[in-house]
């Protein structure tokens, strides 16, 4: 059963790398689930502190995830009006069912927050370039916190690969 739990565990590790970059799939947490599974196996000690700080670090990185495109919106000059698109923009490009919605919706919302606003068109791209440079960030936060996920998994499995390759 060890060995099953392992190789699903090594999986959503995978599937924690894509998540980074695919905004359907939770990357943080698929990675943090496949920790979680090692520590469940009985073959493999692995400490509980461990599994505690990597969730609360994925919960952090959740959360930043949508706080991140609305600041990088008001760092390149938006008003309230653009991170409120940048926010609805965001829910609305999750929630549609097109390619590069969660991309597209945030920079579109930003733009018309910032027109609804009576600002100019080029103050208005500025805070929608900000929406787009933010997610950036946040993808680039959610690709490095898996790789790390990976690399602890990685060490832990090398540390054990006797135990484990004995089945």
């Amino acid at each position: 059963m060890d060995i099953i739990l392992i190789i699903v565990a090594a999986l959503l590790m995978i599937l924690g790398i894509l998540g980074s970059f695919l905004p359907v799939i939770p990357g943080p947490f698929s990675s943090w689930a496949g920790l979680l599974l090692l520590y469940l196996t009985e073959a493999i000690p692995t400490n509980l502190t461990l599994i505690i700080i990597t969730f609360i670090v994925a919960v952090l990185i959740t959360v930043l995830d949508y706080i991140i495109p609305s600041m990088g919106t008001k760092r390149f000059g938006g008003t309230k009006a653009g991170v409120i698109g940048t926010s609805v923009g965001l829910v609305v490009g999750l929630l549609a069912p097109i390619p590069g919605g969660i991309i597209i919706g945030p920079f579109l919302g930003a733009f018309i927050g910032e027109l609804i606003n009576k600002s100019n068109s080029k103050a208005a791209l500025k805070a929608a370039f900000g929406s787009f440079i933010g997610f950036l960030a946040s993808t680039f936060i959610k690709f490095i916190v898996t790789v790390i996920y990976l690399g602890l998994f990685i060490s832990i499995i090398w540390k054990h690969k006797e135990v484990i390759f004995s089945f």
